[in-house]
């Protein structure tokens, strides 16, 4: 009987760069992201990487067909540093080309790249590594082993405060689900949907090491069943808007003893982190 045939390993782009990974599909909208910048720039633990970095790198990993993501993460990022340097990193030259159009050196600069980070990377030529690594809708496209890999890599190659923050949206960023992670690995699951039907929608939103965990048995499965109990009994709050009913759901399941760690403003914004711990495989 024959095997099934070996799927084959993320190619190396060709080129001088030789770029770690495959191409994404390139979909991408302005404003997509908007809700993983707010949550960068809001969130003291995560703003600190960078307002406290010695190399203030950001990197844009995989921002798509247009560089309209890019652009705005720099400007979302400027208030926390005048002086950080965002760099959008793409294996597709068409992609890059159409970036360097509207770049603005050493603020905001578009190079060919993948999970190598094109020479970014902590220990090269003496570079500290990133403080931020952003990877939006990037490893949807591979398998959940190789999903965790990529985190092993680019966690590696960050700076040693240096933070990634990898996940998912839909086409208009209103529904996301991301992982914050350091040198050590994952920290914290954020959920972040501003109207829903009910929380567990958001599984079809999960990051790819999560996406396929979401049976019976796993603790995101449990996670999202008790959010959606919560959200079933914050119906009284609906007349007030889905905000106030999505905040009024995360106390209910912060006092169930989920480890919760964002408070009442960010809830308030649709969104939700816990400590990765409670939710990993």
């Amino acid at each position: 009987m024959n095997s099934a045939p070996k799927k084959r390993a993320p190619r190396l782009a060709a080129g001088r760069a030789r770029a770690l990974g495959m191409p994404t599909r390139g979909t991408t909208n302005p404003n997509r992201l908007r809700r993983i910048d707010r949550w960068i720039a809001g969130t003291p633990w995560v703003a600190r990487a960078l307002r406290e970095a010695a190399e203030p790198v950001v990197i844009d990993l995989g921002y798509g067909a247009t560089p309209v993501t890019t652009v705005e993460l720099a400007a979302r990022l400027r208030p926390l540093r005048p002086d950080a340097r965002v760099v959008g990193l793409e294996i597709d030259p068409d992609r890059v080309a159409a970036g360097k159009l509207v770049a603005d050196p050493p603020a905001l600069e578009f190079r060919r790249g993948g999970f190598e980070l094109a020479g970014l990377a902590a220990g090269v030529r003496d570079f500290p590594g990133p403080a931020l690594v952003r990877a939006l809708n990037v490893l949807r496209q591979y398998t959940e082993p190789e999903a965790w890999k990529a985190w092993d890599e680019l966690c590696s190659r960050l700076a040693p405060d240096g933070l990634l923050v990898e996940g998912t949206c839909d086409e208009i960023g209103r529904r996301c689900c991301w992982v914050t992670l350091d040198r050590g690995g994952p920290r914290t699951l954020t959920l972040a949907c501003p109207d829903i039907e009910r929380p567990s929608d958001l599984a079809e939103r999960l990051p790819k090491t999560l996406i396929h965990r979401n049976v019976p048995g796993e603790k995101v499965h449990a996670m999202l069943g008790e959010l959606d109990v919560c959200w079933a009994k914050a119906a009284p709050m609906a007349p007030f808007g889905p905000r106030a009913r999505w905040a009024h759901a995360a106390q209910l399941f912060a006092e169930l003893g989920w480890p919760v760690l964002d408070r009442r403003r960010r809830w308030r914004l649709g969104e939700l982190t816990v400590g990765w711990a409670a939710i990993a495989p």
